[in-house]
């Protein structure tokens, strides 16, 4: 059971650190821009090299160089695992603000460096950083136990912050990246514990879930980082369904009245999406807004108490209220549109007389966009209706 355990732990740590660093890679960009992002991806690189070096294929090739050459492989692992572990609490001060914690978090980094570097000059000659089942820790026990504080002080602190401050963020992405980093540290923390206790105590019970509980806490801090991204990916998929949908209706409307179009309507809806003509966060807002300016010019168009006389041929039927709403507009800005294109005259001032639902009147008092845009999604579903396009 425990070689089998051994065995998925092991299988577990190349993809574990390929996910690491796909995540580096893919937050870069925005990471290196923002000061308090830095820290945690900082962090997240510095776990990703450390563990990079710490592959079994990594560990047998350096052996087989010579001990010399394993020895730098490992001391350079243990060193950009201490960086890592300052880079947690640098993200944790900057997380924070604390500026008293971010200047303690550089001095420990420094100092802990300096100790490892030190000792490991001080011990005799020796191959790779070990702690054998068997036998005491090379290069020292002092050597390891610096390395073991720096994991378990960084660990607990981080672990301890980011389950108070998930708790008080508004933000759902910033808590489920806290919750997320947070439980892979603790992780990390109970791999560190276990070389505590072997150090300490020669207890190896816990050796061989090790490779397992490392490799899973760079899955979750991967995962961690790519939140901001897996958001932006959800918002960026919705933004194209709801442009999707509203276009057939913009592209009519804008037809009918093309002064309130920022651009000219493409040919196809499919281009509108690959090569938008504003900033692909804008589109649904200029959609939304321009759909919004046509409907209240075409409103001159509209007979009085039309709308009221559409609506009231769509309900009795158990149809939400603002589907129904939504089915009635529809149907009365189709005629609308149709008056406009034969050069009927408008009735200016009549726009009122359209009675825009709530949803349009609280985005145009700087409500919520969403709400709107999923009105004229309904509004769009029933102006394609067969029902609606025989009037």
């Amino acid at each position: 059971m425990a070689s089998d355990l051994t065995a998925f732990g092991n299988w577990l740590a190349v993809p574990s650190v390929v996910c690491l660093w796909t995540a580096v890679l893919l937050r870069a960009p925005g990471a290196l821009r923002s000061p308090q992002q830095r820290g945690l991806w900082l962090a997240v690189a510095t776990a990703a090299a450390a563990m990079t070096l710490n592959l079994p294929d990594v560990v047998s090739y350096a052996m087989e160089r010579g001990p010399g050459y394993a020895h730098t492989i490992g001391l350079v692992r243990n060193l950009i695992g201490v960086l890592s572990a300052g880079a947690v609490l640098y993200f944790v001060a900057a997380t924070t603000r604390g500026r008293r914690l971010q200047l303690t978090a550089c001095i420990a980094t420094v100092a802990w460096l300096g100790a490892l570097l030190a000792l490991d000059a001080a011990a005799p000659d020796h191959g790779t950083h070990t702690m054998p089942p068997v036998g005491d820790p090379v290069p020292s026990l002092a050597y390891w136990l610096v390395l073991i504080s720096a994991h378990v002080t960084a660990n607990i602190v981080c672990v301890a912050l980011c389950s108070r401050y998930s708790r008080r963020t508004e933000s759902r992405g910033l808590a489920a990246g806290l919750r997320l980093f947070g439980l892979g540290t603790a992780l990390a923390g109970l791999f560190w514990l276990a070389y505590l206790f072997k150090a300490l105590f020669g207890s190896t019970w816990a050796m061989p879930a090790l490779p397992l509980l490392m490799n899973l806490h760079g899955l979750l801090r991967a995962a961690a980082i790519l939140v901001p991204t897996l958001f932006t990916l959800r918002r960026t998929c919705a933004d194209i369904a709801t442009t999707w949908r509203l276009w057939p209706l913009w592209r009519d409307l804008v037809e009918a009245v093309p002064h309130v179009a920022l651009n000219k309507p493409r040919a196809w809806r499919v281009m509108e999406l690959m090569w938008p003509p504003v900033p692909r966060n804008l589109l649904v807002y200029r959609k939304v807004i321009e759909t919004r300016d046509a409907i209240l010019i075409l409103g001159e168009y509209v007979v009085p108490g039309a709308l009221e006389q559409a609506r009231g041929q769509v309900t009795g039927d158990g149809v939400p209220e603002q589907r129904a709403t939504a089915a009635a507009l529809a149907r009365v800005l189709r005629e609308a549109r149709q008056a406009k294109l034969d050069g009927a005259p408008g009735q200016p001032g009549e726009a009122a007389a359209l009675e825009l639902p709530a949803a349009i009147h609280t985005s145009q008092e700087g409500g919520d966009l969403a709400d709107e845009a999923r009105f004229l999604v309904d509004v769009a579903q029933a102006y394609a209706a067969p029902a609606t396009t025989r009037k």
